[in-house]
Parts: C-alpha cells; sequence; structure tokens
C-alpha cells in the first residue's frame, strides 16, 4: 500500500488528489469481509469440497472410470448390514453396497438437484418479482396474490403435490422443488424493485426512452443483486434438505441414483439392528445444508456495506 503523503496548505487540489490513496475495491472489501468470518470460510471451503467431488465423480462416470472404492450400485448379498471397518470405512447396507461409496456418489446428486431448482426457481420468481415491482396496479396484485397462494401451503406439501402430479425422477424432483421456492425469490425482487424504482437514475433512465425490461435488468436490477444472492445460497440448503424429505418418502430422486434422502429411507426400518445406515447419510445432509447457510450469512454481511470492515 503506498505510504500517505503530508499535505500542507499550499498544496493545489490536483496534488492532493493524487496523494490520497485509492479506495479499495468493492470486490476486495466484500472479500476481507468474508474471509474475518470463520463460519463463513468453513462453509465455503466444505461446498467447495463437496463441489469437487461431486464433479471428479461425474467426470469419472463420463470416461467410464471408477474412482471410487465400490461401484456404488453393486450389490453382494454376501455382505450385507457390514459394520464400519477398515475395508468398508462406512458399512455396507442392506443390499450389500458400500455406504462410503454411494455417499460420495450422493454428492453429486444432492448439489445438482440443488443448484439447478434454485436456478429454475431464481430465474421465473425474479421476472415475476421485476415485472410485479416494477408494473405496480392490477399486474402486480395478480401475481402476488398467486404467490401468496403458493406461500400458504407449506412448501413440503406443495413439493409433494407437484411430484405427484409430475410423477417420479430426477427432472420432476428439480421441477417441483424450483416451483415451490418461485413466490419467496419474488417478493424479495418485488420489494427491492419498490424501494429503488422511484430513485433518480431509474428516471432518468425512463425520461430518455429506456424500454422498461431495460430500466430493469440493466438499472435496477444491479442494486439488488445482492439480496438475491444471499438467498439463492440460502435457498441452495433449503432445496437439498426438501430433496432428501422428497427421496425419504419415495418420492424423489428413484434407483439406481445414490441419493441422500432415499437411503434414509430404505434404512429406516433398520435404526436399531443398523444404526449406521441412517447416521451416515444423515451426517452428509447435514454439513451440507450447514454449509450453505454458513456461507449464506457470511455473505449477508460481506455484500452489506454496513456491516464491512474498515
Amino acid at each position: 500500500m503506498e505510504q500517505k503523503r503530508n499535505l500542507n496548505s499550499d498544496t493545489s487540489p490536483l496534488q492532493a488528489a493524487e496523494y490520497v490513496e485509492k479506495p479499495e475495491s468493492q470486490l476486495k472489501a466484500m472479500w476481507e469481509t468474508l474471509r474475518q468470518n470463520k463460519a463463513a470460510v468453513a462453509g465455503l471451503f466444505i461446498i467447495g469440497s463437496l463441489a469437487l467431488i461431486a464433479l471428479t465423480v461425474w467426470l469419472s462416470e463420463l470416461m467410464g472410470k471408477q474412482i471410487l472404492p465400490y461401484d456404488p450400485n453393486y450389490s453382494d448379498m454376501g455382505k450385507s448390514f457390514v459394520w464400519p471397518n477398515a475395508e468398508h470405512w462406512f458399512g455396507t447396507d442392506q443390499l450389500g453396497r458400500d455406504l462410503f461409496s454411494r455417499i460420495l456418489d450422493g454428492t453429486k446428486i444432492s448439489l445438482f438437484v440443488g443448484v439447478a431448482a434454485v436456478g429454475l426457481s431464481l430465474s421465473v420468481g425474479v421476472l415475476f418479482g421485476a415485472v410485479a415491482g416494477y408494473r405496480g396496479g392490477r399486474t402486480d396484485a395478480l401475481i402476488m396474490r398467486l404467490m401468496d397462494i403458493m406461500l400458504a401451503i407449506p412448501s413440503i406439501l406443495l413439493a409433494i403435490a407437484f411430484m405427484a402430479a409430475l410423477g417420479k425422477g430426477l427432472d420432476k424432483a428439480i421441477i417441483a422443488i424450483g416451483l415451490v421456492s418461485i413466490p419467496e425469490y419474488a417478493r424479495i425482487v418485488r420489494g427491492s424493485i419498490l424501494s429503488v424504482k422511484e430513485n433518480d437514475y431509474v428516471q432518468a433512465a425512463k425520461i430518455i426512452g429506456n424500454r422498461p425490461s431495460r430500466i430493469i435488468y440493466k438499472h435496477i436490477l444491479p442494486n439488488v443483486i445482492s439480496v438475491i444472492v444471499v438467498r439463492a445460497t440460502l435457498g441452495i440448503s433449503t432445496a437439498v434438505l426438501d430433496t432428501a424429505a422428497l427421496g425419504f418418502l419415495g418420492l424423489g430422486v428413484q434407483p439406481p441414483f445414490a441419493e441422500w434422502g432415499d437411503m434414509l429411507g430404505r434404512a429406516r426400518g433398520f435404526i436399531f439392528t443398523a444404526p449406521y445406515t441412517l447416521i451416515f447419510p444423515g451426517i452428509a445432509i447435514t454439513i451440507t445444508v450447514l454449509a450453505f447457510n454458513l456461507l449464506g450469512d457470511g455473505l449477508r454481511d460481506a455484500l452489506d456495506p454496513k456491516a464491512r470492515i474498515k
């Protein structure tokens, strides 16, 4: 960092401008604030590790190579309910499948469903919220009443209803979980737009003839993006939890995919004879959800100028 120079009364404004240190960039200030939050850094590290595992497993499947200790879908009834040991770190399930390999393989399913579902709900919710907040009037009333109806129903019940209508499967789970989260993003974006759409720069954009779509996406949304990013990060944790809940009920991702909620649902009958078959998938779900929540809380502080470190 440049050393500050002493300024006297004879210093001209141009010279003073050269002496003054340049302020830190917004991105650097946000990173410094995030880095000071140890919980957020821990969450970011866990998410990065999970993403690396998921990407590695997915790429190995594309190349036809097996990098996991065992084939996650290979069953050996002669080794069913083997307790954790040096050969099978997390033990085996009722079909003799290695739990450690299945939990690693399930990482890509949970993260993919979580990110894809949030992407769906975010894109539709931002569109609805932006139109409702900017247009106002009957358009706003119609869209928000629809969102209120969806919010009046518990999300998991609404997701179950969508799954019953759409059927079982990975793509159906993404659609169902994505649809139930649309109202949250719509309300957040609408509220943020209502608070900034009367500002001078928005009025100036209207006066010079910008289209409403350009005003929304070029002038308004960039000023509320921090709120959206924080909610989307927290939304992934909710989507992972909803995916596990649907899988537990037998309505979500179906075999042969290794999904943590489905593993819990199929092992619930062995809670006393083989409790490890529930403990390890449960820990995986808990750690993933906790990591996204910790990162979301850290991003909330990092993206808030008032909360940044000096």
